[in-house]
């Protein structure tokens, strides 16, 4: 386990494997030991609205297909 604040992209790594409920104990442990929480916050809110955008426009797609045929 690296001493040393996770870089931008190892936040958005442990952000995207909490939406799907998988972490490593050591990689938790270093986000809770040197993480900063606002850029767990700031990345966690983008990744949600990108979620539900995706999902809008499934969901959205699907209904213009089925309503088209």
């Amino acid at each position: 386990m690296s001493d040393q604040r996770p870089s931008l992209w190892e936040v958005f790594k442990s952000v995207l494997a909490s939406f799907f409920g998988v972490q490593k104990e050591e990689i938790r442990k270093r986000d809770f030991t040197y993480g900063e929480p606002s850029q767990f916050i700031v990345i966690g809110l983008i990744l949600t609205v990108a979620l539900i955008a995706i999902l809008f426009a499934i969901v959205e797609g699907v209904l213009y297909f089925v309503m088209k045929g």
